[in-house]
């Protein structure tokens, strides 16, 4: 791992130091996860942008396979 500065107001990190999970795990690894939700969040947002832009705001996921139920084929037992 690599050691950041990172500059917080001191209300937030007074809030922050007040959390049972801060306390519990310490501020490194709480920041560390919220680093992660975010970018996973991010990711996720810009794939949703992605699909809007391919398919169109209406289009739904599920749209893709209507129709194609009746089609299926299950072998006899």
């Amino acid at each position: 791992m690599k050691a950041v500065q990172v500059l917080f107001d001191e209300r937030l990190l007074k809030e922050l130091d007040r959390d049972a999970e801060v306390r519990r795990d310490g501020r490194s690894a709480v920041l560390r996860r919220a680093a992660s939700a975010y970018l996973r969040r991010k990711q996720r947002t810009a794939i949703r942008a992605a699909y809007e832009r391919a398919y169109g705001k209406t289009a739904r996921r599920e749209d893709d396979f209507e129709g194609w139920t009746d089609e299926a084929s299950w072998p006899e037992k």
